[in-house]
C-alpha cells in the first residue's frame, strides 16, 4: 500500500507538522482498512446468523408438523413387594379387600392397574406408570397408604407392615400378555401353598 504525503522540501517545510500529518494519514488509512475488514466479517456474521435462524425455524416447523410436543409415553411396570419378614398374613379374605384398595390408589395417581395378585407373603402389581411419577415414590405411597388402611380397619389381629424395599421391572408391550398370565397363574400357586399349610 502506498501513501502520498506531499513534498518534503517545499519552502516553509515544518518537520513537526509533516510528522503530525503522516501519523494522521496513516491512522486514517488504517482505521478505514480495519473498518472495511470488520464490515465484511460483520455482514458475513449477520448472513450466517440469519441462515441459522431460518434453519431453526425450519426445525421448529418440522417438530410442529410431526406433533413432537404431544409425544405419548406408555410404560408398563411389574412391581413386587412383600410383607414384613415375609410373614404370610394376606389371606384370601384379606386380599379381596386389599387388592381393590391398592388398585384404586394406583388409579387415583394416574397409574391404572391391569392386574394385582399374589401370595400370602407378597403381591405382584402390573400397571401403567404415569410419566409424571417416580416409581420409587409411587410404591412408597402405595405401601404406606395400604398398610395404614389395613391397620385402621383391623383386617389383621397384629400390626401389619410391608417389608422395606420392592422390585420393579419395565415390561415391553410385546410381552405384557405373558406377564399378565404369569401374575394371573399365581392363584394356582396360592392354592398349592394353602394345601401345604393345611396338611401340617
Amino acid at each position: 500500500m502506498r501513501y502520498n504525503f506531499g513534498p518534503t522540501h517545499s519552502p516553509g517545510f515544518k518537520p513537526w507538522a509533516f510528522k503530525k500529518r503522516c501519523i494522521f494519514r496513516i491512522g486514517y488509512k488504517m482505521v478505514k482498512t480495519i473498518k472495511s475488514i470488520f464490515s465484511k466479517y460483520i455482514t458475513h456474521g449477520l448472513n450466517r446468523g440469519l441462515k441459522e435462524c431460518k434453519e431453526s425455524i425450519t426445525v421448529l416447523t418440522v417438530l410442529k408438523l410431526t406433533n413432537m410436543p404431544h409425544s405419548y409415553n406408555k410404560i408398563w411396570i411389574h412391581a413386587i413387594w412383600s410383607t414384613k419378614g415375609r410373614i404370610p398374613l394376606i389371606s384370601s379374605s384379606i386380599e379381596q379387600k386389599v387388592y381393590p384398595f391398592i388398585s384404586e390408589q394406583l388409579r387415583e395417581k394416574g397409574c391404572p392397574a391391569r392386574l394385582i395378585n399374589g401370595m400370602p407373603d407378597h403381591i405382584h402389581c402390573l400397571f401403567l406408570l404415569n410419566s409424571q411419577k417416580s416409581i420409587s415414590e409411587l410404591i412408597k405411597q402405595i405401601k404406606g397408604s395400604s398398610s395404614h388402611w389395613i391397620n385402621q380397619n383391623n383386617l389383621i389381629s397384629e400390626k401389619f407392615a410391608w417389608q422395606t424395599g420392592f422390585a420393579s421391572y419395565s415390561v415391553s408391550e410385546s410381552v405384557v400378555e405373558k406377564v399378565y398370565q404369569y401374575i394371573k397363574n399365581i392363584t394356582i400357586k396360592r392354592k398349592a401353598f394353602s394345601r401345604n399349610i393345611t396338611s401340617f
